[in-house]
C-alpha cells in the first residue's frame, strides 16, 4: 500500500508516523508513506498557494493549480482521493477498515479556508473529518486517518487478534475494561471472575461490561 499526503506541513503529517507499530510497519514495506511539500507544485517567485475568496470573505483559500499538479503527477489507475476538512463526512473505524484495502491512497490537506471548491468537483472521492472542531490545519488529522489505516494491515499488528477484540470493531459497542497484574494495586482488586479461568462466565461479563460502558460514555452508539 502506498499513501501520499499533499500538505503545506509535511514533517507534521509525517512526526506521528515514524515511531511505533507504524514505523515498524514501513520497515517491514507494509506500506510506502510520503508527505510532499504542496509548494512543490506552486509556480511563481514566492511559490503561492492560496488567495483571497471570489465574492469576499475572511481569510484566504487554497488555489486550484497546485493540487491539480501534485494529484496529476502522484495519481495512479486505483488511486483513491481523500480530502481531510471539518465540512467532511465523520471518519470511524468502518472507514479505516475500508481503505486499508486501497492500494494507493492520495490524502490533501485543507489550510486556510479550505480549499477552491473545483478541487472537490474534479478530484476528491471522499471528503473526511475526525470530529466537529477545527484545526490549525490538515496534517495533524490525516496522520490520524493514516494511522488508523496502517495498523490495520495484515502484519502491521503483532497479535492478529488485536485489531478484532478491541472498541469499534463492533460500530455499537466499546470494549470492555481490562485489567493486569498486580492483582491489587492501592486497595483496588481485579475482578475475581477474571482470575476464575471460567471463559464462558468471563466472556459474559466482558459483554456486559461493555455495554454497561457504552451507555456510561457513548449512549449514542446505542441508538444505531
Amino acid at each position: 500500500m502506498r499513501i501520499d499526503i499533499i500538505t503545506l506541513f509535511p514533517e507534521i503529517a509525517l512526526s506521528p508516523l515514524s515511531d511505533s507499530i507504524i514505523k515498524r510497519a514501513r520497515e517491514q514495506g507494509l506500506v510506502d508513506i510520503h508527505a510532499h511539500q504542496l509548494r512543490d507544485w506552486a509556480t511563481g517567485k514566492h511559490r503561492k498557494t492560496d488567495d483571497y475568496l471570489c465574492g469576499g470573505g475572511q481569510g484566504m483559500l487554497m488555489m486550484p493549480e497546485p493540487v491539480f499538479a501534485a494529484v496529476d503527477e502522484l495519481k495512479q489507475d486505483d488511486t483513491r482521493i481523500i480530502l481531510m476538512t471539518p465540512q467532511g463526512k465523520p471518519f470511524i473505524q468502518a472507514d479505516a477498515q475500508r481503505l486499508s484495502t486501497s492500494q494507493h491512497v492520495i490524502i490533501l490537506c485543507g489550510h486556510y479556508e479550505g480549499v477552491d471548491h473545483r478541487i472537490i468537483d474534479a478530484l476528491v472521492d471522499e471528503e473526511i473529518s475526525i470530529g466537529d472542531y477545527i484545526l490549525t490545519n490538515g496534517a495533524v488529522a490525516a496522520a490520524v486517518v493514516t494511522d488508523a489505516i496502517v495498523r490495520l494491515l495484515p502484519g502491521a499488528l503483532g497479535d492478529a487478534r488485536s485489531p478484532v477484540e478491541e472498541s469499534f470493531s463492533d460500530p455499537n459497542m466499546l470494549e470492555a475494561p481490562a485489567y493486569t497484574k498486580p492483582n491489587e494495586f492501592r486497595g483496588m482488586k481485579v475482578p475475581d471472575v477474571l482470575l476464575s479461568g471460567d471463559h464462558g462466565k468471563i466472556s459474559s461479563w466482558k459483554k456486559q461490561q461493555a455495554l454497561a460502558r457504552t451507555k456510561e460514555n457513548r449512549p449514542d452508539l446505542l441508538d444505531n
